[in-house]
């Protein structure tokens, strides 16, 4: 599932090539995708053209003129620029046409992903309840330490949830908690001071990391659009079989119905 540097490397990569492309028609093949009438949908992108390109959290947000289009890709959806000529394929659900006669086509094999409609004076900081982004200064060592205080769950599954901070998830999840020298399964409320630094920081340097590489790409999750990502290159304990540091064997637990791995002698 692409977490928050594979839907930055998407979005930073469809503003560089389709920025200010008109819209001048839309194609919904599979409803369900658009959660709002397929028709209100097309109406209100036809003639619009991608002027501002944003993320919040796992969240792509494409501004257009008077409406932000929201798309989440959820488990498998991927974003095609391809000829107007080019056939769909089963997969396609949802089919801009631009004004240069390219399209941008949403393929998603499982159809979890969704697209929504949302007025421009929306309010991003509360939107489907999401915690602070990363990289704000809002996520500080004092944010998560208040947080993990009030909250009785494992590190882990703190880091995994969106209220406490938008866009991280499975794998960089485990290289916090590796960097931090910390169990995952460790309770949130038996954090220091110290540890919830240590969050923060290394949080903002992994992901900022992870954006640089263009994202990671593993069996859950390749990009599309030309785009390869290599953090998995720089991935310390995500996978792995063997520690980096100890060279001890990394362990995997299931923790919040999600394998986490560590390093049993490295993250006391």
């Amino acid at each position: 599932m692409p977490e928050l540097p594979e839907v930055e490397t998407v979005l930073r990569t469809l503003e560089d090539r389709i920025q200010g492309r008109g819209i001048e028609k839309v194609e919904v093949i599979y409803p369900k995708i658009v959660e709002c009438d397929p028709k209100a949908f097309c109406d209100a992108l036809t003639g619009r053209h991608f002027l501002e390109f944003r993320r919040r959290g796992k969240y792509l947000l494409f501004g257009t003129e008077d409406v932000i289009l929201v798309s989440h890709l959820r488990m498998e959806g991927k974003y095609y620029i391809l000829p107007k000529e080019e056939p769909y394929d089963r997969h396609t659900h949802v089919v801009f046409h631009l004004d240069d006669g390219s399209t941008l086509r949403y393929h998603d094999t499982r159809k979890f992903g969704r697209m929504e409609l949302l007025a421009p004076d929306i309010d991003l900081r509360t939107f489907h309840d999401l915690g602070p982004e990363p990289f704000s200064e809002e996520f500080s060592g004092d944010y998560v330490y208040r947080e993990a205080k009030r909250r009785h769950v494992p590190i882990k599954s703190l880091l995994l949830d969106q209220s406490f901070a938008a866009g991280i998830g499975n794998i960089y999840a485990d290289e916090i908690c590796y960097a931090c020298s910390l169990r995952p399964g460790r309770s949130s409320q038996r954090l220091r001071h110290a540890d919830c630094d240590a969050i923060a920081e290394h949080t903002k340097r992994i992901l900022a990391a992870a954006v640089r590489a263009g994202g990671t790409t593993i069996r859950s999750y390749t990009s599309s659009l030309g785009v390869t990502g290599l953090f998995q290159l720089e991935c310390m304990v995500h996978t792995k079989s063997v520690c980096p540091h100890c060279g001890g064997q990394i362990k995997i637990k299931r923790i919040g119905g999600r394998s986490s791995y560590y390093c049993p002698h490295c993250q006391r």
